[in-house]
């Protein structure tokens, strides 16, 4: 993934303008010529998008830690042109500041988009974001249990009831007791590292029954963690960015739910540094001998103080039951 240089802010800071002046450089002039960061007067960071003159102006005073207008700027060795001017108001948000003006080179250097279009999009999707920044890193269980969802969400519902359909069916990070439901059937996503196959973890003791009119199913998901493995978390969901990116409503709901979830795209060059190869993907319907314990197996004897049980189920010899 391009970077812009933490050097480049250092050495802006070293000579700083006066007045309502900018001292400018090139931010990745590799991948595009038309993105610089700025210090002002003050040491304030800004990202400047170059326009053509036919390109829409994009302001913005309303996102928490960032304010965006579009003005005529004179940066030396450029002609006098209008920039979407992109100012961080939060020295605790550098970090993020610095990711948003690493998508921008990055959109800008694909092509692909409209200046002012590309710049919308990258500030929409942060806009959710910024004000969780800073979240703890997700622990690897919850890497690999969110890379699992994902995978059921991209691979078994977007093809059959499409995108936005697809979303509105994922009700785990907002509390539902399975992680996707819809009339008639529930799923719950489970995910495993273990070397001994099909091992999963159940949380709770009603968590495999199923709804009250419909079917439960699980989606089992065995990862192996490996170096030179394509899967990240990073990566599938950009793929589901890409996949709803023509419905700003899934867009939302996409986020709402790694909001909840506690994502942050901040910490995606680490979570770039675990990588998974999927071993098996299976669907198992919830019945007959699934191994699972109820609630109603335990009517008198569970204790009056015990309110949690969790435990681990062993499909490897249920495949009579895959989808």
């Amino acid at each position: 993934m391009v970077k812009i240089s933490p050097d480049l802010w250092t050495l802006l800071e070293t000579k700083l303008p006066s007045g309502e002046k900018l001292s400018a450089r090139p931010a990745i002039p590799d991948i595009s010529s038309r993105v610089f960061i700025a210090l002002d007067s003050e040491r304030q960071r800004h990202i400047l998008v170059q326009l053509d003159t036919d390109d829409i102006a994009y302001n913005d005073h309303q996102s928490r830690g960032i304010r965006v207008t579009t003005r005529e700027l004179n940066i030396h060795g450029q002609p006098p042109c209008r920039y979407i001017d992109i100012m961080c108001l939060d020295t605790a948000g550098y970090s993020g500041f610095d990711l948003i003006g690493n998508e921008i080179v990055t959109g800008l250097g694909e092509g692909d988009r409209a200046p002012s279009e590309l710049v919308h999009q990258v500030l929409a999707k942060w806009r959710r974001f910024w004000g969780q920044i800073p979240q703890d890193l997700l622990s690897e269980k919850e890497v690999t249990g969110l890379i699992a969802e994902l995978r059921f969400l991209t691979e078994m519902l977007i093809p059959e009831v499409g995108p936005a359909e697809a979303i509105k069916r994922w009700h785990g990070p907002f509390g539902s007791r399975h992680d996707f439901e819809w009339p008639g059937s529930s799923v719950e996503v489970k995910a495993t590292t273990s070397s001994r196959g099909r091992i999963f973890h159940i949380n709770g003791i009603d968590q495999l029954d199923p709804p009250e009119n419909g079917k439960l199913f699980v989606f089992g998901v065995r990862l192996r963690e490996e170096g030179g493995a394509e899967l990240t978390l990073p990566g599938i969901i950009e793929s589901c960015y890409n996949l709803l990116s023509s419905d700003e409503d899934s867009l939302d709901r996409l986020e709402s739910a790694l909001v909840q979830i506690g994502y942050s795209p901040l910490h995606n060059e680490e979570y770039e540094r675990s990588r998974f190869r999927i071993i098996e993907e299976a669907l198992f319907e919830v019945k007959d001998d699934f191994p699972r314990i109820s609630a109603r197996n335990f009517v008198e004897e569970l204790h009056a103080g015990i309110e949690r049980v969790d435990y681990e189920i062993n499909l490897n010899g249920f495949d009579k039951l895959i989808q």
